[in-house]
This record gives structure tokens, C-alpha cells and sequence, in this order.
């Protein structure tokens, strides 16, 4: 296939405007984000409609794409929202550019993942005017509630009862170098630590709530995790992520809250992660009894996943890469992502291939663009082959 510099150049223009629109998670307004797409979308005809949460809240776009075949719905996804700037003075440009400077795109969303949706979307809008010829049918999920760690877009896709159930997803985060076929999952809990109330000038010695969380993070630490077992490539890992308590110098806090994040894997779940946290809990109310025993109060759990290289789509994606001349790797990612949920439900799912890039979730995000033609040649390239073209076929 010929790599179309115009239809790079078409992505790169709606990438730019996306970017232009601020989508920070929890601050923007996603209604201006949501619009752009909206116009691109209805100016080519392509049929979308918005997924709404049990708030009525827009959370996604989605574009489908049916076939004139029967066969198996597959599902292309990126988010459109983003991650927060962060402090706006260490960038060196405007986090809200979405120009292009030196074959970077630039600003929040570049690499995660406003390019992948505008990549996405003229894919859609490529297979729309062929879509007789392609066996079940393509979705597009254009999730605007991802960065709240809510995924409420892949949710509300989930749970349409108009949406075709996909064989199989691939989600849009970048990187060049490897197809991401699997991530360790998560268990995460809120633990609500007691002690005595009291002045902090009295004679009588109180420990306090505050002490005593700083006794618990220490023996969390210290827990002892496995290392890698099996075929799974990533140990666990336990994080203490927040500890709040306290309200003032003269008073001995009765309450503090310590969050624990732990990434699991196939050989340590979410039961052992659970064990782990209420020993140590048993372990300080022993040690250190307070008037109300310490709470453990499970928040969210996802299980780990990892595909084979010859199960769909990570096949796909992986074969398409190979011929298109790339040499890329399959890779199991320490961070969980909505491949984790999908994996919850059944759906298999890679998680990551696409533009080389700098400072994602950090200062002056971008990406380099010399690839995109190749990226672009290799999502349609599996994405047709899933769809049922082959061979000379897949050059259309």
C-alpha cells in the first residue's frame, strides 16, 4: 500500500484541534472536545452516538460500523480525555498548542491519546465507504471519562444493549518499539486508621492517629511480595499512595487514612493483595490497640491479564507490524489500564502501539510524526484482516 502523506496530514489536522480543546479529567468541560468530533464525524456521514453513565453524563463517542458480511464486531479505542498540566510554567510551550514544531505534534493529548482518536476516526471513515466488503463490523470507542480512572465510556460501551459485544479491542496509547499484550491488575483500598483524641500539650501520652498510620505504612512496606512466577513477566508491587490526618499543631488526630495500591498478578490476586493489607492491619491493632479497630475498605479490583501472541487481536496487530517492516515485541505492562476491565469481562485486548513519544502525563508532551504513516498502515492492515480482507485485498 502506498502510505498517503495527505491522509497524515488530514489526522494530524484533527489531532491538532482536539488538543486545542482542553479535556483535562475532573476540570474541563468535554463538551468542546466531544463537538469537534462530532462535526468531523457528521460532515462524512459516519454513523456515532454518545454513550451517557448512569448520571446521564456524556462519557463517549461511538462510531460503528457495520458490515455487509457476518462475522465478529471489533473495536478500535482512545481516550479524548486527558491527563492535568501539571505546573504550566516548566512547560516550554503552551500545554493547549496542538501544533506542530520540528515533526512533533505538541501538547496535552498528543500521546495519550487525542492522536490515536483522530487516527481512529479516518479509519472508520475509510472503511465506511467499503463497509459491504468487510465481514461483522468495526467500533470506535472515543472515551472522554478515562483519565478519571472511572473508564466510563468503555463501561457505558459495555453495558449498551444497542452495541455489538466486541471479539476483541485495541486501545490506542502509544509506543513504537511494542504491542502491549497484558498488564499486571490492581487491588485498592482506603484504610480508615482510629486512635484517641486529645491536646497535644497534655501530660498524659496519646498516640495518635497520624503515629499510628506512620506504623502501618512502615510494616506495608516492609510486607514481603513473590517475584515473578510462571509465565506472567512482572512481580507484584505495593504502593502506598496517600495518607490524610490531622487537622491542627494542638490536637491529637483520631483519624487518619492511608490509600494502598497493589498491581497483582496471575500467581498473587486480589484475595493474597486483600490478606496482605488485613495482616498488617492485625498487626498494628495488636501492637499498638487504639479504641476503634483499623477499617479496610476495598475501593477497586481488577485482575491481571496477558494474551498469547497468536490470540486475537494481539495476532493481528502483531502479523500487521511484521508486514509492514517493523520489528516490534509483545510486552506485558506494569501500569493497568482499561485493558484490565475489559479483560474482567471477557474481551481480550492490547493496549498500546502506536507514536514514539516524550512526557506523557508530564511537561511538554508530544509526539514524533515521522511514523505515523507506518502506525496508520499497520492499525488498518489488522484491523481489515480481523474484518475479513486478505491478502492483495488489504491494499483496497
Amino acid at each position: 500500500m502506498t502510505r498517503d502523506l495527505g491522509f497524515s496530514s488530514s489526522v494530524v489536522e484533527l489531532a491538532g484541534e482536539l488538543i486545542r480543546r482542553p479535556s483535562r479529567a475532573g476540570i474541563d468541560d468535554h463538551e468542546p472536545v466531544l463537538a469537534v468530533l462530532e462535526d468531523w464525524l457528521a460532515g462524512r456521514g459516519l454513523p456515532y452516538r454518545r454513550l451517557h453513565d448512569d448520571a446521564r453524563r456524556p462519557v463517549a463517542l461511538l462510531v460503528e460500523i457495520a458490515g455487509g458480511r457476518p462475522g465478529p464486531w471489533w473495536a478500535l479505542d482512545a481516550c479524548v480525555d486527558t491527563a492535568p498540566y501539571g505546573d504550566e510554567s516548566a512547560w516550554s510551550f503552551p500545554p493547549d498548542a496542538g501544533d506542530v514544531v520540528d515533526g512533533r505534534l505538541r501538547g496535552r493529548g498528543a500521546a495519550d491519546s487525542k492522536l490515536a482518536a483522530a487516527l481512529f476516526c479516518h479509519i472508520a471513515a475509510e472503511l465506511h465507504g467499503r463497509a459491504g466488503e468487510l465481514c461483522g463490523g468495526l467500533a470506535v470507542l472515543l472515551d472522554a471519562d478515562e483519565h478519571t480512572g472511572g473508564f466510563g465510556g468503555a463501561r457505558a460501551y459495555l453495558a449498551d444493549p444497542r452495541a455489538a459485544r466486541p471479539a476483541g479491542v485495541m486501545i490506542g496509547y502509544p509506543g513504537l518499539q511494542e504491542v502491549v499484550v497484558g498488564g499486571r491488575g490492581l487491588w485498592r483500598a482506603r484504610i480508615a486508621v482510629h486512635a484517641t483524641s486529645g491536646h497535644s500539650g497534655s501530660s498524659r501520652a496519646t498516640v495518635g492517629a497520624v503515629s499510628r498510620a506512620a506504623h502501618l505504612v512502615r510494616l506495608l512496606d516492609e510486607a514481603p511480595l513473590p517475584g515473578v512466577s510462571g509465565e506472567f513477566p512482572l512481580p507484584p508491587k505495593l504502593t502506598v499512595t496517600f495518607c490524610h490526618g490531622g487537622e491542627g499543631f494542638s490536637v491529637v488526630p483520631d483519624l487518619c487514612e492511608v490509600g494502598v495500591d497493589i498491581r497483582t498478578t496471575p500467581g498473587f490476586g486480589a484475595r493474597a493483595a486483600e490478606a496482605l493489607v488485613r495482616a498488617a492491619v492485625s498487626e498494628l491493632d495488636e501492637r499498638s490497640p487504639a479504641p476503634r479497630p483499623t477499617e479496610v475498605r476495598p475501593v477497586a479490583a481488577w485482575p491481571p491479564y496477558r494474551l498469547a501472541e497468536d490470540e486475537q487481536p494481539a495476532a493481528a496487530l502483531l502479523d500487521a507490524a511484521a508486514g509492514e517492516g517493523l520489528r516490534v515485541r509483545a510486552k506485558t505492562a506494569g501500569p493497568s489500564n482499561i485493558g484490565n476491565l475489559l479483560a474482567a469481562e471477557g474481551i481480550p485486548a492490547t493496549a498500546g502501539f502506536g507514536l514514539p513519544y516524550e512526557g506523557l502525563h508530564g511537561v511538554d508532551e508530544r509526539v514524533h510524526l515521522a511514523d505515523l504513516p507506518v502506525v496508520h498502515a499497520v492499525y488498518r492492515r489488522a484491523v481489515l484482516g480481523l474484518l475479513g480482507v486478505r491478502g492483495a485485498a488489504i491494499g483496497w
